[in-house]
């Protein structure tokens, strides 16, 4: 089964999680999102991998228009719910894929995707799509998990990731999002960092992991090296996780014209 099928069954089963999830829905990153695009009320915004709708669900009363985009039926089908259920009827949905966005160029005046990027297995072609599809002087704002620049932590990071969730495919660094924004032509405006707070049983929970597997992931991380549980803030009762603390980043980016 490829990682897009992995996608597909993994959060069409989670969907309604998603869309309740605390951090997807009231995230400090989401509050921050909103205050740095620069928008009018005309602009024609493009959620990429919308999710549970939450950014599309945002941006609705502050722009003209709002086409939520995703690969997995079941999600678009909550986050229509959700959105349409807060009272917005200028948003779209469209079944697509991220890395083959099924829109004409030049066609958005802003493209948004949040806490998702990390699903996707051919990085480099989505940020080339974005590009495409935005307009000139166009915005793109993109905010994901992300690994930590030394190799070690990077790597522990991202294999917890896939253990719990097998259609992670990679958190990239953040000097990996610079070089290929940059080399895709976008020019970098802001950059925010977000410490996230992971509490362990409801992240593993919203992707319906088995107990057995719970147990296992649980087992890993406390045998851990020491800098790792120093890095990550790794909290630990009667041999049990119980929080552990990753990072996100915000990053604003134009597309020259």
């Amino acid at each position: 089964m490829d990682i897009k099928k992995d996608v597909q069954k993994q959060f069409g089963r989670s969907a309604d999680e998603y869309v309740k999830s605390s951090g997807h829905r009231k995230g400090a990153d989401l509050q921050k999102l909103l205050e740095i695009a620069h928008v009018k009320g005309i602009e024609h915004v493009l959620d990429v991998a919308t999710g549970g709708g939450h950014t599309a669900n945002a941006f609705a009363p502050l722009v003209h228009k709002v086409t939520a985009v995703d690969l997995t039926p079941e999600m678009l089908s909550a986050a229509e719910t959700f959105i349409k259920g807060n009272g917005h009827s200028n948003v779209v949905f469209v079944e697509g894929d991220a890395e083959k966005l099924p829109f004409q160029d030049h066609s958005f005046d802003l493209v948004t995707c949040r806490i998702a990027p990390h699903h996707f297995p051919n990085i480099q072609q989505f940020v080339s799509e974005v590009h495409r599809v935005l307009k000139g002087n166009g915005q793109f704002l993109l905010d994901d998990n992300v690994a930590p620049e030394v190799y070690e932590y990077d790597h522990f990071y991202n294999k917890i990731e896939k253990i719990r969730d097998f259609s992670h495919f990679r958190a990239w660094k953040k000097t990996e999002w610079i070089n290929m924004l940059e080399q895709e032509g976008f020019e970098i405006q802001e950059l925010y960092r977000f410490e996230k707070k992971f509490e362990f049983d409801s992240w593993c929970d919203r992707m319906k992991m088995s107990q057995d597997d719970k147990k296992a992931l649980n087992e890993y991380i406390i045998t851990s090296k020491q800098e790792v549980k120093n890095k990550f803030r790794i909290t630990i009762q009667h041999n049990k996780v119980e929080s552990f603390l990753g990072e996100a980043v915000l990053i604003k980016a134009t597309k020259n014209s």
